[in-house]
């Protein structure tokens, strides 16, 4: 688990700064990849969750296995498990991009085993392609799904930055 913001008292707990623009008096926060938008734990702690949840254990298990509520966990993996079949859609053509080869891996055991393979797959790719050697699986999703993971409007297909090339 990655270490607290100052002040926030929880191991994996983040609490990022705000700061409001003098220009359009709006408050901006910048996420570093360790997080994810409007979530107080750090994108390794959810990572692990689901990890151990696509590895067979159940909310409970996987929650104090975290050292969080059992409904905080539920919830992200409820949330996940509704977006599962588009994110990995994504995640899919993000390790064409970035892979040589690219090879979708096939799992058994379920939507978010699957998820799992194919963010630690979209990682290796990236890895090998690009000096990337801090950045873990899940820092490389809240960075290509700009922290916005489980945002309740988050939709998959967006998370593409770039705009299309007219012709």
């Amino acid at each position: 688990m990655g270490a607290g913001a100052p002040g926030s008292g929880v191991e994996g707990e983040v609490r990022p700064r705000r700061g409001r623009c003098s220009g359009c008096l709006a408050t901006h926060v910048l996420l570093p990849v360790t997080c994810l938008a409007r979530r107080a734990d750090a994108v390794a702690v959810i990572g692990e969750a689901v990890g151990l949840a696509a590895g067979g254990l159940g909310a409970r298990r996987v929650a104090v296995a975290v050292g969080r509520a059992p409904a905080t966990v539920r919830g992200w993996l409820g949330r996940l498990a509704g977006r599962a079949v588009r994110l990995r859609a994504a995640l899919a053509v993000r390790l064409r991009a970035v892979a040589v080869d690219p090879r979708v891996p096939e799992v058994d055991g379920g939507l978010l085993a699957g998820l799992v393979a194919l963010v630690v797959a979209v990682r290796d790719a990236a890895a090998g392609r690009w000096a990337l050697p801090t950045l873990s699986a899940w820092e490389l999703v809240s960075f290509v799904t700009a922290g916005g993971l489980l945002l309740p409007a988050f939709l998959p297909e967006a998370i593409n930055t770039s705009p299309r090339l007219a012709g």
